[in-house]
């Protein structure tokens, strides 16, 4: 039924216009738009993977040269002689010789620094008898440094005109032609380490008084329980065996004023004899 005059409602319907409806100055701005963005779109496309690639090539340089200089600084390090042994410095040595230590160390001139094994070095230098201790250091750029800490005697044992030293371990480590100043003659069979008469007379060196190392001439260990000092002036004291060492000395020295030429003191603290 067809509106009425009156019906202020109205009815639109879209319709598709003809060409000849845009205006031909329009038509051609639109086209140049489109085609314009269809350019950039396909520069584009060809730009990002252009770009991809330079970025991996700068990133696959850095590597390389990365590589290259590890390379470099690790040859330098560890395989050429730049950086190798110019000098191996000694310290700490008074009874041996920087050349023996030199010698038992072997490191040959020009090994690279870097691969010095330092603790199969101090091993070996440890191996020389004087040697109690041994450090070995690098000293960049060309200085192996190898500190001693050597042996200090405490006794000597007689053998034939020259003596035997040994320390507070009882190794027996140089050999002299005279018994150095302070150090106790010790007569014994077997010295060493694991010898039980060396270990008995160390006990008692250690528990000597001031006086009675004074009077010592002789320490003599027959036995672990057959010890005996033998003083100047010909006078004994019968030791026994190492128990009660510093107790021993002691008394022996509080008997040090008696004219008997022999002090028992095997039997402290229960017995002291006189004769």
């Amino acid at each position: 039924m067809p509106d009425s005059p009156g019906d202020s409602r109205r009815r639109w319907r879209l319709v598709r216009a003809g060409t000849d409806a845009i205006p031909p100055a329009l038509r051609q701005f639109m086209r140049r738009q489109f085609a314009w963005r269809q350019v950039l779109q396909r520069k584009r496309g060809r730009m990002r993977p252009a770009r991809r690639r330079r970025v991996l090539l700068a990133r696959l340089v850095a590597v390389t040269a990365l590589a290259l200089v590890a390379g470099a600084v690790g040859w330098l390090i560890l395989a050429s002689p730049v950086l190798g042994v110019r000098e191996i410095q000694v310290e700490g040595a008074l009874i041996l010789d920087a050349d023996q230590v030199r010698e038992a160390a072997a490191v040959p001139l020009d090994t690279p620094l870097a691969r010095v094994d330092t603790d199969a070095v101090a091993a070996r230098v440890a191996a020389l008898p004087p040697a109690l201790k041994v450090e070995v250091s690098r000293g960049w750029p060309s200085t192996l440094v190898i500190t001693v800490v050597e042996r200090t005697a405490v006794a000597g044992v007689p053998v034939g005109k020259k003596y035997d030293l040994f320390d507070d371990h009882g190794v027996i480590y140089r050999t002299v032609s005279s018994l150095p100043s302070g150090l106790v003659r010790v007569r014994l069979a077997t010295p060493g380490p694991q010898d039980v008469s060396t270990q008995s007379a160390l006990t008692v060196i250690r528990a000597l008084t001031k006086e009675l190392r004074e009077d010592l001439d002789t320490l003599v260990v027959d036995g672990p329980a057959r010890i005996r000092l033998e003083l100047r002036g010909d006078r004994i004291v019968a030791w026994g065996d190492a128990e009660e060492s510093d107790d021993k000395a002691k008394v022996a020295t509080a008997l040090l004023t008696k004219p008997d030429k022999l002090i028992d003191v095997s039997g402290v603290p229960d017995v002291v004899t006189l004769g």
